[in-house]
């Protein structure tokens, strides 16, 4: 078994520049409020109103900026919402469920697609991969120790300039009885 931290990824935003325009006005910038692990890859200070048919909240942005808007959320999350995401890798959003209004200072917007539950994944670095030879997609299981131990399975590999960091959503984390960046147990 190798050892990993693992992160909790909380609802957030990725967007883009076209959205972002219409939220906050024309060539507006993110600002940084915290560097996050994955390099380049920042909590903004930016926060926008997500509305759905049966509740809203506010969520934050993580920058920089994606060719594509996309909002990651937990299951319970979608609950509160009144929308129903589909489980996916980040960035593939083809055929996914919108339903939700974002509103920023300047405009407003309705999403008619990209809401998404990211499916559990670890960022892995080129050179651990190589060392662990874990590929690209490929499929890992986590063990968590603990007074509420678990096995995770079905965690998705993505090989690149990352990292290395297992990524699990708040109600993955919450089952697990987690806070972010406990070590836990890779098994490949």
């Amino acid at each position: 078994m190798k050892k990993v931290k693992a992160e909790i990824s909380a609802r957030h935003l990725h967007i883009s520049r076209a959205h972002l325009n219409k939220l906050f006005g024309k060539d507006y910038e993110l600002h940084v409020a915290e560097e996050l692990s994955q390099p380049g890859e920042f909590a903004a200070k930016e926060k926008v109103e997500v509305k759905g048919p049966k509740g809203k909240f506010m969520m934050r942005i993580v920058g920089p900026i994606r060719p594509k808007t996309q909002i990651e959320l937990a299951y319970s999350d979608g609950r509160l919402l009144g929308v129903r995401p589909e489980f996916r890798v980040s960035g593939d959003l083809k055929g996914t469920p919108g339903g939700v209004t974002l509103k920023g200072p300047k405009g407003s917007l309705k999403l008619t697609a990209g809401l998404i539950i990211a499916k559990r994944h670890l960022h892995i670095s080129k050179e651990d991969a190589k060392k662990w030879k874990i590929k690209n997609g490929q499929k890992v299981k986590a063990v968590i120790k603990g007074s509420r131990a678990m096995e995770i399975g079905e965690i998705v590999a993505r090989v690149g300039n990352f990292a290395t960091r297992i990524h699990l959503d708040t109600d993955e984390a919450n089952a697990a009885g987690l806070l972010t960046c406990t070590v836990i147990d890779l098994d490949i």
